[in-house]
């Protein structure tokens, strides 16, 4: 199996991820998980995620990122 690397540095990549108008409103936002781990890993994910005070679910292979710290209902 072929590994894929990515040309950006985890660090930019976290950054531009971050740096959206939708996060800087509180929004929400979602990602691949494969890129995820392929861009930057989960545990470093996961670090930028709690040092931000947000929160992460996921799903169907997306994270999808709650940039703001309000509580999070499920309705089904």
């Amino acid at each position: 199996m072929q590994t894929h690397h990515s040309p950006l540095d985890p660090d930019l990549w976290l950054h531009n991820i971050f740096a959206t108008k939708q996060v800087q409103q509180g929004g929400v936002i979602r990602r691949k998980a494969r890129d995820v781990e392929r861009f930057c890993g989960y545990a470093r994910f996961m670090a930028e995620i709690n040092r931000r005070g947000f929160q992460v679910a996921e799903n169907g292979g997306q994270f999808i990122i709650f940039c703001n710290a309000e509580p999070i209902r499920l309705l089904t």
